[in-house]
């Protein structure tokens, strides 16, 4: 089973960074988008950026614009979220998914991570 394989998180202070980093775990071939979502405590899970990989077109939640910057290493087929200046509102459960297109859609993307916890403190 094709399985995305998430790192980078963690606990730091309102205002300091993190950098996110999802590779696949199988050789699956590229899927053409890969992006990032997250789900806080007793909310639903929101789309946060996506990036693809024929064009490099970007996406980003308004939440997290000027703030978030999503990345890709070609020869290693990953992708980082580089997350600067943290809220505590930022606080949760991250997720990397890969799919065809992209989309602001859980439903567009068709693997998954099994998440990575980030905690910002005020």
């Amino acid at each position: 089973q094709v399985q995305l394989v998430e790192s980078g998180g963690g606990l730091v202070q309102a205002g300091g960074s993190l950098r996110l980093s999802c590779a696949p775990s199988t050789l699956i071939g590229r899927t053409n988008t890969m992006g990032w979502f997250r789900q806080a405590p007793g909310k639903e899970r929101e789309f946060v950026a996506a990036r693809t990989w024929s064009d490099g077109g970007t996406y980003y939640a308004d939440s997290v614009k000027g703030r978030f910057t999503i990345s890709r290493d070609n020869a290693k087929n990953t992708v980082y979220l580089q997350m600067n200046t943290l809220k505590p509102e930022d606080t949760a459960v991250y997720y990397c998914a890969a799919g065809p297109y992209p989309s602001t859609r859980e439903s567009a993307y068709e693997y998954w991570g099994q998440g990575t916890q980030v905690t910002v403190s005020s």
